[in-house]
């Protein structure tokens, strides 16, 4: 779908996203730039961009999480100057503070470590903005980096491969590199090598990026928000660093990706690249786990859905456990069998209704949970909860649908 007239940076980016639901729109004429929306809002459209099934999606990410890979360098493609001036930056929703990006990767080494991860950017003017940092990666450190009396590059990549969005969108430990991680899953989808350059700033970007946009996080600090996140409600923060936009290096003709908090492609870029973390772990305590899904309900990132092949009376708790590992913001996880088809709503309450008894398949846990759920207490303490859907051990006939399938 292509839009040839000219489309407004604010507010009515977020109208022609509903309007086509799950369909890619360009917009032609993005207040005189080339823009993208819902570009990966179905997930089929991103099963077929990587060449692989489902199935072949968890097994491939899942290896790729723990694959070295090689770097490979080439020329970058981003040569022409510009500034911020140039990158058309949108004002999402009503409520919203202002001019957000939101589809940018953040870029940041530090004493040998690369980092990627994707955090939202407050544009305050052509010159400074404010980033939302989590307590993750990228602000151990900056943090480390103000401790010591310094401030930390960064360069933001809008427009990047979707192994390398969703690459940067995925929990690792600290030691991990996700630009290789990145580069495995590339190989495996593409049969070759992602290529990478150096932005301004001398930090490991694809070499075809749209927009690569090269700032520095200061020790300055002040309230940011409110935004509208992807549970659809508004987030404020305080004391969020400061960034001091230095450069911008772009293509010739760069495509700006536009990310609408609270729609289809927001669920499926937080929640999509989570799942194989989950799916690990799960298997990782010998459960034979068949498939994960962060549901759309649960804004694909508080509530998830994991269906097994139940072999002993432990694989309940030994799921709920891992599920939590695999993803810490996740709030509830409901186990289900291999007959249960997971990406339908009524068949999973059906599972609950007729396999689920409240007395004896429960777990609760309090303990740290997602920023983002605003029924969390101090500190985004929250109460977690794991619900077993599956069938007992041996419980015959009168589980089944279909009783003639199995005695």
């Amino acid at each position: 779908m292509r839009i040839g007239e000219r489309v407004s940076r604010k507010l009515e980016i977020t109208k022609i996203a509903n309007r086509y639901g799950k369909k890619p729109v360009m917009m032609e004429d993005l207040e005189g730039r080339r823009g993208i929306v819902n570009l990966w809002a179905d997930r089929g459209r991103i099963y077929r961009e990587l060449g692989m099934t489902r199935e072949q999606f968890l097994l491939n990410y899942e290896s790729s999480l723990t694959e070295s890979n090689r770097l490979q360098y080439g020329e970058a493609a981003f040569k022409r100057k510009a500034s911020m001036a140039d990158v058309p930056v949108c004002w999402h929703h009503p409520g919203d503070a202002g001019y957000y990006i939101t589809s940018g990767i953040f870029v940041a080494e530090r004493e040998g470590k690369r980092n990627l991860s994707i955090h939202r950017v407050y544009v305050e003017s052509d010159t400074e903005g404010y980033v939302r940092l989590v307590p993750r990666d990228l602000l151990r450190m900056y943090s480390d980096a103000v401790a010591h009396g310094e401030e930390l590059r960064v360069s933001i990549v809008v427009g990047s491969p979707l192994e390398y969005l969703l690459a940067a969108a995925t929990s690792v430990p600290f030691e991990r590199d996700e630009s290789e991680i990145a580069s495995s899953l590339y190989k495996k989808a593409k049969g070759k090598e992602m290529k990478f350059a150096k932005s301004k700033w001398g930090l490991t970007v694809p070499a075809d990026s749209d927009y690569v946009i090269n700032g520095i996080l200061t020790a300055r600090k002040r309230r940011e928000g409110p935004f509208k996140d992807v549970t659809g409600t508004y987030d404020i923060q305080d004391d969020q660093p400061q960034i001091v936009f230095n450069s911008v290096e772009m293509l010739d003709n760069p495509i700006y990706h536009v990310l609408v908090p609270a729609t289809s492609e927001h669920f499926n870029l937080m929640g999509l690249p989570r799942e194989p973390t989950i799916f690990r772990e799960i298997r990782k305590e010998g459960v034979d786990a068949k498939d994960v899904r962060l549901t759309e309900g649960g804004a694909s990132w508080l509530h998830a859905i994991v269906k097994i092949k139940k072999k002993d009376n432990e694989d309940f708790q030994k799921t709920v456990e891992a599920s939590f590992r695999g993803h810490r913001s996740l709030k509830r996880v409901i186990v289900v069998d291999e007959d249960i088809d997971i990406y339908d709503d009524r068949d999973v309450e059906w599972a609950m209704a007729t396999r689920f008894q409240a007395d004896r398949g429960i777990i609760i846990k309090r303990e740290r949970g997602s920023s983002l759920d605003p029924s969390s207490y101090e500190g985004n303490i929250t109460s977690k909860m794991g619900l077993d859907a599956t069938m007992p051990l041996g419980g015959g006939r009168k589980f089944l649908k279909d009783a003639t399938s199995s005695s």
